[in-house]
């Protein structure tokens, strides 16, 4: 069956020139986006409750945006002043260029890994006196936890944000021929909503081993997968099939 419409269970990517405007130009296709979870943040009494002090930290370890956000709101919720001496430790440069929002780059200590969580680790070993505070989600890989206990550094985890299903029951009678996955809660949240969902003539495109699992566990017959070696990317993965069905 022909490809004409695909839905993107993330919000629509904000630069002009995205890969899906190309994918859409070349094959004449029509992309929706539409989060399937969102994050919302905790407030200040749910941070104490975990006994969190953020006066005793020297170190923040930043693997996200949503980390970086939420961690200087709790900040100012709880008048707490950042001072120029803490040290952070971002993931990517994306997560460090962004922390620019709040701090003036140049005047602050920040270190940077190349992408990976593992990255970080010869960093942090480096100051292994420091006082590391990690500012995350209620769902946090286990390699994370894992990676920091391992160094035997002095770190404690904060639940800053969460990660919610969102509603989507306005799609209950809307038909896309591609569904398009990044992550477990991505699958968790389809099944959620749609609980009697059938997946029929409905291809399942999924980005990542844990999303392969997560849709596999869920009995979803997946027909496109990224990355390979061939298809790096989610759009490289999505115009290699369609190019190859809408041939037909």
């Amino acid at each position: 069956m022909k490809v004409k419409t695909i839905l993107v269970s993330q919000p629509e990517p904000k630069m002009e020139n995205s890969p899906y405007s190309r994918l859409i130009d070349k094959e004449k296709v029509k992309v929706d986006f539409r989060p399937f979870i969102h994050v919302e943040g905790v407030d200040a009494k749910s941070v104490r409750q975990q006994k969190i002090d953020l006066k005793e930290h020297t170190a923040i370890i930043l693997t996200s945006r949503n980390a970086v956000d939420h961690f200087f709101r709790l900040a100012e919720e709880m008048r707490f002043k950042v001072p120029d001496s803490m040290k952070y430790f971002c993931q990517s440069e994306a997560v460090a260029y962004y922390l620019q929002k709040y701090v003036v780059y140049r005047k602050r200590k920040i270190y940077v890994g190349k992408r990976l969580f593992s990255d970080l680790v010869p960093l942090i070993k480096k100051y292994k006196d420091e006082k590391f505070l990690l500012p995350s989600s209620d769902v946090l890989k286990p390699e994370v936890p894992k990676t920091l206990d391992e160094l035997d550094i002095n770190w404690k985890r904060g639940i800053f944000y969460k990660t919610v299903i969102s509603d989507l029951s306005d799609l209950r009678d809307v038909y896309y021929d591609i569904l398009v996955f990044f992550s477990p809660s991505g699958i968790e949240s389809l099944l959620h909503n749609f609980p009697d969902f059938e997946q029929n003539d409905t291809r399942i495109a999924v980005f990542g081993n844990s999303t392969v699992k997560a849709a596999t566990g869920a009995g979803l017959r997946i027909d496109i997968k990224a990355p390979t070696p061939e298809t790096p990317s989610m759009t490289m993965a999505l115009q290699k099939y369609i190019t190859s069905v809408n041939k037909q």
